[in-house]
């Protein structure tokens, strides 16, 4: 079976380390794992395929630069014909997948036209985040777009509910819209992995992995670590990312005098992740409160396949992949007491801790690999392939 995989969306690199990154990257994986034949269309490479990517035929489409934002939407609408002519030029397909990106059409209007399932990954309402985080020039051409492109999808795959509740307000969509969140890759966390960052002996690590950026809640995770480490001094914070957060998280952490206790590794290709993510004792996901919060962090399903109890703010697609006191805790967004409450008690109670990191890895590793993704997507186009049963580890 040939599959095309589009990804036109010029802020996702597809070769790249963001997580948006490695959400094509897995995606992409998963399906050759799979026997399939895929083809990765992108306007955004970044830089060599990472391992076990490298003989997936990558085919281009055109870049759009500049600082004319009229421009540059212009440009994106004209690159529908690039990436059809393209498509048309390869094929054929026997199935189309893409990545929902603000200005493209063409892979769900050719899966239509040549009668082949087209299956529409929708991560965010990528209009809002557009006008509220960068700059959206013509609204009503990008609202025609996502009517056309929801409309020509077979399946429309939410990666959250909200992100599902966010569709129905096109017509049809509501449907033919399935929710199936995000996953992890378990080969990349093995039980037992060595640090690769490890703090002196006897220190305690609280560790975030992720982009700084607002919505991530640094300012709550550095009150919380204030107060959980005038308790536990031989504690330290581990922040593994860089973007535009930093300068005010430093400056936050310098007035709190907490700078030499805290280590920054800032971008990290994503094969250091598992070494740092073992180097933890406890992962954090502090987002504040977001109306309509429609994340479905790839971070949290990372702690959790390494073995880490996850500290995460009750919010979301988060309070229904954590069972408090079980796999994870949860606590009220924006609650820097009781995150320090929780990573309290984490450190008290290490036997329970480590029971934690074990129903955790436990509930990823048999209910979240991108390889059960990808088989649920599959499925919802007729296209099953049989599963495999869940891996589970012998416990001591």
């Amino acid at each position: 079976m040939r599959v095309a995989y589009v990804c036109a969306d010029q802020g996702v690199p597809v070769f790249g380390r963001k997580g948006c990154s490695i959400h094509v990257q897995e995606v992409v994986r998963a399906l050759g794992g799979m026997g399939m034949d895929v083809d990765l269309f992108a306007a955004r490479p970044e830089g060599a395929p990472p391992p076990g990517l490298e003989g997936v035929p990558f085919h281009g489409l055109p870049a759009v630069h500049g600082s004319d934002h009229a421009g540059r939407e212009q440009a994106a609408l004209a690159a529908n014909q690039v990436l059809r002519a393209t498509l048309e030029r390869e094929g054929p397909y026997d199935l189309v997948y893409e990545r929902y990106s603000l200005w493209s059409f063409a892979g769900m209007e050719y899966a239509r036209a040549a009668n082949v399932p087209g299956l529409l990954e929708v991560n965010a309402p990528l209009i809002e985040e557009q006008a509220q985080h960068r700059v959206l020039h013509d609204r009503a051409a990008a609202l025609r777009v996502a009517e056309r492109v929801f409309a020509a999808a077979d399946i429309l795959i939410a990666v959250s509910d909200e992100v599902k509740n966010y569709l129905k307000q096109y017509a049809g969509a509501a449907d033919r819209t399935h929710v199936i969140p995000n996953g992890v890759n378990p080969d990349r966390f093995p039980a037992g992995l060595a640090p690769s960052l490890p703090g002196p002996p006897g220190t305690f690590t609280v560790g975030f992995v992720g982009t700084l950026k607002p919505w991530h809640g640094l300012g709550t995770l550095a009150e919380a670590f204030a107060t959980f480490h005038r308790g536990v001094p031989n504690s330290r914070l581990l922040i593994v990312g860089d973007g535009p957060q930093r300068e005010p998280l430093l400056e936050d952490l310098s007035t709190r005098g907490l700078l030499a206790y805290t280590h920054f590794t800032g971008s990290v290709a994503p094969g250091e992740i598992p070494g740092l993510l073992a180097s933890m004792d406890v992962g954090v996901a502090p987002y504040p409160y977001v109306r309509g919060f429609y994340f479905s962090p790839l971070k949290v399903y990372e702690y959790m396949a390494a073995g880490l109890p996850v500290v995460a703010s009750r919010i979301g697609q988060l309070a229904d992949l954590i069972e408090h006191e079980a796999n994870g805790l949860l606590y009220p967004p924006g609650d820097a007491l009781a995150l320090a409450g929780a990573l309290d008690r984490l450190h008290r109670d290490g036997a329970w801790r480590g029971r934690v990191s074990q129903e955790a890895r436990a509930t990823v590793l048999c209910e979240y690999t991108w390889e059960k993704v990808v088989r649920r997507i599959l499925d919802l186009a007729n296209l099953a392939i049989p599963a495999r049963p869940c891996f589970v580890e012998a416990r001591n």
